[in-house]
């Protein structure tokens, strides 16, 4: 049965008055052109140094000392930044819709520890050392402590509080596991330091090819579960008067979160705070309607991690600092902001 909108939302349809309705597509076409800026920015600004002339013959180059640079690293590394970018943020918002906790994110319900133990698993006791090899323990893992939440959670009486609750719990104990696995094995440790503060140094277009399926269906997944969200967020009454299908949709939503967050760490490492920045950004201008937050989240995503990639670039050469670093270093004092102004909301 199809969702009904809420009566607010089915005013800001597009047969409405455009009035918000044109203000919101506006502002999506802006974010795209500031994609396209930022992703443009990812090729021509790097660690090492070229002219822009350079960067332009490396684009036309097969081969050779620009060519690759530009189109073996940086547009890899662009492209992977893009879509491991999207997949956070949407991941973010479902799972922000669907704890209705607007600081929630996909560590909330330890499915980035859950992908982060299981290839931490692969690599120390497997000798897994490739993308190939370890993205099927990333899903694994992911997909099992999702499984294992959602038990805790109390299966189909699941709620937001029962699930963020048994996430927590789960994401400290995979996360000490973690710590205790890279200080008993110095080999583990040095072949995982640099994947467990999350990197796109990795990408190629073979991790690309690899990740891409899980993404597009995670992504369209995440996209059309905005609906029965929408009316999740109401409350659980009013989202079956509405006729929205409660255990379904957290199913769903669970899973896309998984699929998403799965391919993104397997790729890229636990990349922290996009996914809780981006999404409660975007709410606080689209307003609750998550046919609206989860494209922004998935365009505006990318810019945060694809620009906090170029600043990890330029303020360390001529080496680098990874993206997950820069956006711990970022996301730390805006969260502590977002939760100081959630807290005198309150009052």
């Amino acid at each position: 049965m199809l969702v009904d909108s809420p009566p607010e939302q089915r005013a800001e349809s597009p047969s409405a008055p455009p009035t918000r309705w044109a203000i919101r597509t506006v502002g999506l076409l802006v974010s795209v052109l500031i994609l396209v800026v930022v992703a443009l920015a990812s090729i021509a600004i790097g660690a090492k140094q070229l002219s822009l002339g350079e960067v332009w013959h490396g684009l036309f180059e097969s081969s050779g000392t620009y060519g690759d640079v530009v189109v073996d690293d940086r547009i890899s590394r662009t492209v992977l930044g893009l879509l491991a970018g999207a997949a956070l943020g949407l991941a973010g918002a479902v799972l922000q819709a669907l704890t209705r906790n607007p600081l929630a994110d996909p560590g909330l319900l330890g499915i980035n520890a859950g992908a982060s133990a299981a290839v931490v698993t692969a690599i120390t006791f497997f000798g897994v050392t490739s993308l190939s090899g370890y993205v099927w323990f990333a899903f694994v893992g992911a997909a099992a402590v999702g499984a294992v939440v959602w038990f805790l959670g109390g299966s189909r009486g699941a709620t937001p509080v029962r699930l963020a609750l048994a996430g927590t719990a789960i994401s400290a104990a995979l996360y000490g596991y973690l710590q205790a696995v890279m200080i008993m094995d110095d080999a583990a440790l040095n072949k995982m330091r640099f994947w467990t503060v999350g990197s796109l140094t990795s990408a190629t277009d073979s991790t690309i090819k690899q990740v891409l399926p899980f993404l597009v269906v995670g992504m369209v997944l995440a996209l059309a579960l905005a609906r029965p969200l929408n009316a999740m967020e109401m409350g659980d009454d009013t989202a079956k008067a509405l006729g929205a299908h409660l255990n379904r949709t957290r199913v769903l939503s669970m899973l896309a979160a998984t699929v998403l967050c799965g391919a993104a760490t397997a790729a890229c490492g636990p990349i922290v705070f996009v996914g809780l920045m981006v999404p409660h950004v975007v709410r606080s201008f689209t307003g609750p309607d998550l046919r609206w937050i989860l494209p922004y989240a998935a365009v505006l995503s990318p810019v945060l991690l694809l620009g906090a990639d170029v600043l990890g670039r330029i303020v360390a050469r001529p080496s680098e600092l990874q993206v997950g670093i820069v956006t711990a270093i970022l996301g730390g004092p805006v969260f502590i902001f977002l939760v100081r102004r959630r807290r005198t909301a309150q009052l």
